[in-house]
């Protein structure tokens, strides 16, 4: 292993098994890591002999220490857990990070992108609104700016998209409740907020077929991102009209999820499996919540460290690099399937 050529800093990380953010920081200030890291660090510079390239460093150094981080809706607890991990990881590699949410509309979303512009950010960590947001916008930015998109991917705009695999994840608990149960319906807005909940719909409609079930969609009205709000008053009315076809809901996020179990329990059904249980619900995201629900959320998760951790090395690599990437990648991690008692 010794004798490997290492090319640049993100190969080094992974030799050494030091995290890339603290690589970094390291060589923009070695005092500012940890002794017993700075050890390791400056052992593996020995056996590798490494050398980073200073010109880029010192280059780099005249960009500001400032790294954005714009969210769709902030009071989203799902956003403001990628947001608190992104943060973390950030101010560990000694940048500063500027937060911002969009408030779930457009015209937010363009003043924050002009905002972060105006401080000459080294780069910038971005979910986008989706199918609200400006693309030409969006594009501009992304042309003036490193930029990684993470959670919600609009095609072609930014370096790269890190984010959730909704179609693998939507698979895993359809194929679950048909398993265990009856076959599920899917509840979701009309419209949604979310640019993932189309995927996941796409999805399910394409599980349920394949299943041999035919797939029923509940489609309720409802704008804006007050899902627990949306859930309970259109879930009251499902129930009380009879209007639900089946006795297993998968919800198309677990803040739709939580509102029709308030909904369920107003109206005396008891949700969950085994005997004396009127219906199953389903959720999906792993809403920081969701276990705490009563009873406890069935949901898949996202892997939010595994996406936090490589969007900000993708968004390190591009300002260490000093050049834009040749290709867009997409990285899509797996979900995992949290099987609680309500379903």
């Amino acid at each position: 292993m010794a004798g490997r050529k290492i090319r640049n800093m993100e190969e080094f990380a992974e030799v050494s098994g030091i995290s890339r953010p603290t690589v970094s920081k390291y060589f923009h200030d070695p005092d500012s890591v940890r002794k017993s890291t700075r050890a390791r660090i400056e052992t593996a510079l020995e056996q590798y002999d490494y050398r980073p390239n200073i010109f880029a460093i010192n280059q780099n150094r005249k960009l500001t220490k400032n790294i954005g981080i714009v969210v769709p809706y902030l009071a989203d607890p799902v956003f403001a857990e990628f947001a608190r991990k992104l943060e973390l990881l950030v101010s560990g590699a000694g940048f500063r990070t500027i937060l911002l949410s969009s408030h779930g509309g457009t015209r937010q979303e363009v003043e924050n992108l002009e905002s972060l512009r105006a401080i000459k950010p080294a780069g910038v960590l971005l979910a986008p609104l989706g199918r609200a947001s400006d693309r030409r916008a969006l594009e501009a930015f992304a042309k003036s700016v490193p930029t990684v998109l993470f959670d919600s991917n609009i095609s072609g705009i930014g370096e790269a998209f890190v984010g959730h695999d909704n179609s693998q994840a939507t698979s895993l608990i359809c194929e679950y409740l048909c398993r265990t149960g009856g076959p599920p319906a899917f509840f979701e807005m009309r419209t949604p907020s979310n640019p993932n909940a189309y995927r996941r719909r796409q999805t399910y409609c394409e599980v349920m077929e394949g299943l041999g079930h035919e797939p029923h969609l509940i489609q309720v009205e409802g704008e804006g991102w007050d899902f627990e709000r949306i859930g309970m008053e259109q879930g009251i009315k499902l129930i009380e009209q009879h209007r639900l076809p089946m006795d297993t809901v998968l919800c198309s996020n677990d803040r739709l999820a939580i509102g029709l179990l308030a909904a369920a329990y107003s109206k005396g059904l008891r949700v969950g499996r085994g005997p004396g249980t009127a219906m199953r619900i389903a959720g999906h995201d792993d809403h920081p919540f969701s276990r705490f629900t009563c009873p406890p959320l069935t949901t898949v998760s996202h892997d939010y460290t595994a996406i936090a951790e490589c969007s900000v090395d993708r968004l390190f690599k591009l300002i260490e690099n000093g050049q834009r990437a040749e290709n867009r990648d997409e990285i899509r991690f797996d979900g995992r399937l949290l099987m609680r008692q309500s379903a």
